[in-house]
């Protein structure tokens, strides 16, 4: 049996989720907290993570719609909500300078603070669960899997050539790239917004 999966849409999709999952905040944290950490450790946290915000991804993917039923709210109303969100996400990247995550810490930080709630923000959670209350068929489905995979594994890449990134952009390079992503969060949180009102109004 085939599907109409069309590599564009994956591609496309998992773009913008890479976006949600805000990388240069996520990087900015692994190179504060794993600072003394040898390459086997960072490696294995860099999985971890990755594997983390996959698998809670797919959780929310597949089960989204069922969360929508249980609390009662529509689509729409939980895209305006999650546009706002992103869009507060997208305003803290922007006053990002780089140097906020430079901290020590113990114990294993791939889930918290990593995964959650850096690669897994509010912002991420409401636009992966809108995606799952919008499957259609088993296309879509799949289509919407690939493209949690595909960021998941571009986050990966991130993690595994941190050391690499940190030494090259410094803390103001981070920055940057932490304002270059707000600024495209905050055009998906619009229309994000726009489109949940439009649900409403029409």
């Amino acid at each position: 049996m085939m599907f109409d999966i069309h590599f564009g849409d994956v591609l496309g999709h998992s773009i913008k989720l890479y976006a949600l999952m805000t990388p240069p905040a996520v990087l900015s944290a692994f190179l504060g907290h794993t600072r003394n950490y040898d390459k086997q450790h960072k490696h294995a946290i860099a999985f971890k993570t990755s594997l983390s915000i996959f698998i809670i991804s797919v959780v929310l993917y597949v089960w989204g719609a069922k969360i929508f039923e249980i609390f009662g709210f529509t689509l729409d109303a939980f895209r305006i909500g999650s546009g706002m969100l992103l869009m507060l996400a997208a305003i803290d990247l922007m006053k990002d300078d780089g140097t906020s995550t430079e901290i020590k810490s113990e114990g294993d930080i791939s889930v918290v603070p990593l995964a959650i709630p850096l690669g897994m923000g509010p912002a991420s959670i409401g636009a992966v669960m809108v995606m799952g209350a919008t499957i259609k068929d088993m296309a879509d489905l799949l289509t919407g899997l690939f493209s949690l995979l595909l960021a998941a594994l571009g986050m990966y890449a991130l993690l595994l050539a941190a050391d690499f990134m940190g030494h090259i952009l410094h803390s103001t390079g981070i920055a940057v790239l932490a304002k270059l992503t707000g600024l495209l969060l905050a055009a998906i949180a619009s229309q994000v917004i726009f489109t949940g009102i439009k649900g409403f109004l029409f």
